[in-house]
């Protein structure tokens, strides 16, 4: 039996929750013990009588969570009080985005603990299961608070994504045609905006040329190509995603100069450092900031304004994995699943994802070579 805790979110204005009570009743009808911090569910709309109806017990604090459970699952990266609870020999499963902190990747290398990154696990398509659902809900967010931007009051440009008869509608501009992209752009175009997706896979446009029959355009992402549309574009969303790293900068500061005062970025990337220079983590209860005339959307959970959807979405994906590892063990659990073992980020004072150690300037091993050893 492994004893599964899962704490409530405290990440500013962070309403989504590591476990449903469907998973609960899974890994409950699996012979686990579940341990649910009391109000962990509300911001998702789950009450703990909806926990306690699937077989968990419901925990009174945090501290209680942290102490007794063998397994940790959440859905953000641990916030520094939650690292300092961790200890040696615990698994976490969350979200964790190590490639731009170096200090949650320190803490968790010093707490001893297995660490399994959400955003890093595979599949046999090559895809990332487990962030392609909230990559869904992002994308189609980002045309949405990127069009509130836009209005003049909160400092954008005034223009209307669809525009009226006799104006054009916005120009949108979206950096990255995978999953995120694509998503945006199904919403832009179904808003009226005049949408061009850049990408460097010339297969992956011409799947999305024949998607959205001709109702987009499709354009190789060139550094050339980049600086010449953003000259004319009232809205420009980052969806470039390098899976474990950190997000490469596609739009410098110098640039912003040449576009429309009033334009907005929104970048999607933020959560691995941001795709544009300017970019830094904001939340949703300040989501917005001026540099150069530009108004910047960069929330690092965008997700989270929609918790109920996106808790349901995250909880479908993650709730195989989860059984997994409780049934299994990390280490059996990683060395049966390959797409499983591409998610250990961090193992009992260890760093094993080469990825991150590029990015942060650490010594890392592979997960292979981890369990090699």
């Amino acid at each position: 039996m492994t004893k599964i805790g899962c704490p409530t979110e405290i990440k500013p204005q962070e309403f989504r929750v590591g476990l449903t009570p469907a998973a609960a009743a899974e890994a409950h009808q699996h012979g686990h013990e579940v341990l649910v911090q009391a109000g962990a569910g509300l911001g998702a709309g789950f009450k703990d009588d909806d926990y306690i109806a699937a077989g968990a017990v419901i925990a009174p604090d945090a501290e209680t969570v942290f102490a007794h459970a063998d397994m940790i699952v959440k859905v953000k990266e641990p916030q520094a009080q939650e690292r300092a609870r961790l200890r040696q020999g615990q698994l976490l499963f969350t979200y964790l985005h190590l490639a731009p902190d170096p200090a949650q990747t320190r803490d968790l290398i010093d707490s001893g603990v297995t660490a399994i990154a959400y955003e890093t696990v595979t599949d046999a398509r090559g895809g990332l299961p487990l962030l392609a659902p909230m990559s869904e809900v992002a994308g189609r967010l980002a045309p949405q608070v990127g069009s509130w931007a836009l209005q003049k009051a909160n400092g954008g440009r005034g223009v209307l994504m669809g525009g009226v008869p006799g104006v054009r509608p916005a120009n949108v501009v979206i950096i990255g045609g995978g999953v995120v992209g694509a998503a945006a752009a199904r919403v832009a175009v179904g808003m009226g905006a005049n949408v061009t997706v850049m990408d460097r896979s010339v297969p992956r446009l011409s799947y999305l040329d024949d998607v959205f029959m001709g109702r987009l355009t499709t354009q190789y992402a060139s550094a050339a190509a980049t600086a010449e549309l953003i000259q004319t574009a009232d809205m420009v969303i980052g969806a470039v995603l390098v899976p474990g790293a950190a997000a490469p900068k596609l739009v410098t500061r110098a640039q912003l100069a040449t576009m429309p005062p009033g334009a907005v970025l929104v970048d999607v990337a933020i959560d691995q450092g941001g795709c544009f220079e300017t970019s830094h983590a904001t939340t949703h209860h300040d989501p917005i900031y001026e540099v150069d005339g530009i108004i910047h959307y960069c929330v690092a959970n965008m997700p989270g304004a929609v918790a109920r959807t996106s808790t349901q979405a995250l909880g479908n994906a993650t709730m195989p994995f989860v059984l997994q590892l409780a049934d299994k063990g990390w280490r059996r659990a990683v060395e049966d699943n390959p797409h499983l073992r591409a998610g250990l980020a961090v193992h009992q004072g260890r760093l094993t994802s080469p990825p991150v150690g590029e990015a942060l300037g650490l010594v890392a091993i592979t997960p292979d070579q981890l369990l090699a050893a």
